[in-house]
């Protein structure tokens, strides 16, 4: 049996931009992470791990945590409005 097998690549094209320099950050050392669990199986045991090593190895201040009610679904406004506010990193993740 012969077939033909459409592939579609899910991965958002790049966009070539300059990224102005104060959007980079030059360290860690004082920054506040914010982490968004999708609310898969795990994530929340490996952002406790990454937020400890950022804490104790990279000087990072504060971490903020907030879960969404599901992989599906954007996080929402008010978490997006309470990160924007506060955190100078914020890092979205799967579990499983």
């Amino acid at each position: 049996m012969t077939g033909t097998v459409l592939l579609y690549d899910p991965t958002a094209p790049r966009l070539e931009r300059d990224v102005p320099a104060q959007q980079v950050l030059a360290g860690l050392a004082g920054k506040v992470v914010g982490f968004i669990d999708n609310a898969k199986p795990n994530f929340n045991h490996l952002v406790d791990d990454i937020a400890e090593l950022l804490m104790s190895k990279h000087g990072v201040s504060r971490v903020l945590k907030r879960q969404k009610r599901s992989a599906s679904v954007p996080a929402p406004d008010e978490v997006i409005k309470e990160f924007a506010e506060q955190c100078d990193l914020v890092i979205t993740g799967s579990g499983d």
